[in-house]
């Protein structure tokens, strides 16, 4: 596989778990525009673990996580009797808090008679744990893909879950599951601290993927494209916003046919969907009706290999 196409691929998984993290708000009936804040989070704390630190990626990748779900977490109490726009508001406001944070942020230490680490609006550079340990982009590519797909393995046991079941009845109706007993604002800020770290995740592979991040690359449109991947793919699973993202990611903005028309293009099937399939292209009643269609194909072929009795 050329390098080109690696990277593409590689840009894929990282945006996904982006993506990832706003599709798990949705299901709580959270629709954040903030996502990028702790992608940035988890970009910032990983770098500086592995590059200034020299910690070792995996536990880098966790630190930022960690930095990411406390965070979202920290949002996440005081923003629980917001609904609807004015959560979004809030969520926008804090994510361009943070791009501006890290825009006044400076943090370097001396590695070898050069200075590394955040540096302001001049951004973080010199992330090269991949080089320095001779991690080819290939190798680092099927990494995250690995970890996506642990993600999505951990995405579908919660599905079939009561804690899903629980996510799912919020996003219907907060009010109703909590005449039900549940602690509604409990598992709210569950969602937030778990969709911060996905975020975060994603950040920290991101980081280590461009060895270099600056504030404006998590500027709004990086919330918007996230929020609106599962808009696209469909809400009635994981797969829904993978899909948004290969759509766009790896067809927008990757094919040269589409070159200045990307963001025309994406508005425009945005728009549409909204009006066509509300819940996305993989919405709840296609999904079941896939899995009922798969289940009988299961079933009837067990039958004719048992034979009649």
């Amino acid at each position: 596989m050329d390098d080109y196409l690696v990277s593409v691929f590689s840009n894929i998984g990282v945006i996904s778990f982006v993506a990832l993290s706003a599709y798990l708000l949705l299901l709580t009936g959270e629709i954040s525009f903030g996502q990028q804040a702790f992608f940035a989070i988890g970009a910032y704390a990983a770098g500086m673990a592995t590059a200034m630190w020299g910690w070792p990626l995996a536990l880098g990748i966790a630190w930022g996580a960690a930095a990411g779900a406390a965070c979202a977490v920290s949002l996440g109490i005081p923003t629980l009797r917001l609904r609807g726009l004015q959560f979004s508001i809030a969520t926008l406001a804090f994510a361009e808090m943070v791009r501006i944070l890290f825009e006044l942020f400076r943090y370097q230490v001396d590695i070898d008679g050069e200075p590394v680490g955040p540096n302001g609006t001049d951004g973080f550079r010199s992330i090269r744990y991949i080089f320095d340990h001779n991690i080819e982009t290939f190798d680092f590519m099927i990494l995250i893909y690995t970890m996506l797909a642990v993600t999505l393995a951990g995405f579908m046991l919660l599905e079939r879950s009561r804690l899903g079941v629980i996510f799912r009845m919020i996003g219907e109706d907060a009010t109703l599951a909590s005449l039900q007993g549940i602690a509604v604002a409990r598992y709210k800020v569950l969602a937030a601290g778990i969709a911060g770290a996905l975020a975060a995740v994603g950040g920290g592979l991101y980081a280590h993927l461009t060895t270099y991040v600056e504030p404006r690359t998590f500027d709004v449109m990086l919330g918007v494209h996230s929020l609106a991947y599962g808009l696209i793919g469909g809400l009635g699973t994981a797969l829904g916003p993978l899909l948004g993202v290969v759509i766009d990611v790896g067809l927008l903005e990757s094919v040269r046919l589409f070159a200045g028309y990307r963001m025309i293009i994406f508005g425009g099937l945005v728009a549409l969907l909204l009006i066509v399939r509300p819940r996305g292209l993989l919405d709840e009643r296609l999904v079941h009706g896939i899995g009922r269609l798969l289940r009988n194909t299961i079933s009837g072929s067990t039958r004719t290999r048992r034979g009649p009795r």
